[in-house]
């Protein structure tokens, strides 16, 4: 196995002879540290069954299948299908997904540490998916913009992008709400964080699933510090020029894999889509996505409600 950092970008690497299938405890250790470090490792010359797939993210942690069916893989639901592409005329997964800034699962009460993605039909032209470093981008911050969100809390959300499902034809908007917020309330997590595996700050906020930002009695700030955070950031850049936007393009046989929690990321669609597939596992690691997340086993050191109020 030969890692390589990516020439020229503040990002990335490459990871070439990577066989799961005979894999070292080292050698995955060495590319965990890879996903840490470098935030993106991209695997090349990959050829994998969809349970091959799975099998490679087993091993990097517990995997997290995604709780709305719809984008399961028909044979492997633990893979999450992102596909414009209908197989023998039925629609498998969803088209267009993440046209927006994120963090997977961002949403959730416990997100994971890592994403896998795995092409499998590739754009000839527009290929390629943005991130913007949440650490890096913490540092490049104002100094008194970091005073300012010290000690606040942000409200994550799905409700903005929240795909209608089949099931939902015909069915009242009310109702649809109503279920959104029973099954996938806000939750609320600490603006910034420290990332379990390298020390680094995190600002922990996208423009997609971020709904609000609140100080530390749940009391809500005003909507223009998350505005300014965003702008800050390069999230409100539709040119995707900023000086933090990374486009990590790739190609047939790549396997890229990613840190969760120090990446946002945002799918690359134009107006006139070309056909596209990939399949994506996501996994829990060692480490929750930060000590102040209570597992259910009470031995966090607490973190807040989607209510504002202090866990128990």
């Amino acid at each position: 196995m030969r890692i390589k950092e990516q020439p020229g970008t503040a990002i990335g690497a490459t990871v070439e002879g990577f066989d799961h299938a005979d894999a070292s405890d080292a050698d995955i250790d060495a590319l965990k540290n890879t996903v840490y470090t470098k935030k993106i490792a991209v695997l090349k010359g990959q050829d994998l069954s969809p349970e091959e797939f799975l099998a490679l993210g087993e091993l990097l942690g517990r995997p997290e299948t995604y709780y709305e069916p719809m984008y399961h893989h028909p044979e492997v639901t633990e893979i999450f299908v992102s596909s414009n592409v209908p197989r023998n005329g039925q629609q498998i997964g969803v088209p267009k997904t993440g046209k927006f800034w994120h963090a997977d699962y961002q949403f959730m009460p416990s997100p994971f540490g890592i994403t896998l993605i795995y092409p499998q039909v590739i754009p000839e032209k527009n290929r390629g998916t943005y991130f913007i470093d949440m650490g890096r981008a913490y540092e490049r911050l104002p100094g008194d913009l970091k005073k300012e969100i010290a000690g606040t809390y942000c409200r994550h959300s799905v409700r903005k992008y929240f795909k209608i499902r089949p099931q939902d034809v015909y069915r009242p908007i009310s109702e649809i709400v109503e279920e959104v917020e029973r099954k996938t309330p806000a939750v609320v997590q600490p603006t910034t964080f420290t990332h379990p595996m390298t020390g680094e700050t995190i600002l922990y906020i996208s423009e997609g699933f971020t709904v609000g930002i609140e100080d530390e009695t749940g009391a809500p700030l005003d909507e223009e510090l998350l505005k300014r955070l965003f702008e800050a950031t390069g999230q409100l850049d539709e040119t995707f020029e900023h000086d933090a936007i990374h486009l990590q393009t790739f190609e047939q046989g790549d396997l890229l894999i990613w840190d969760n929690r120090s990446l946002i990321h945002r799918a690359r669609h134009t107006s006139t889509p070309e056909p596209a597939v990939s399949f994506r596992v996501t996994v829990h690691d060692e480490r929750r996505l930060h000590d102040g997340i209570d597992d259910g086993t009470g031995d966090g050191p607490g973190e807040r409600t989607g209510d504002g109020s202090p866990a128990a």
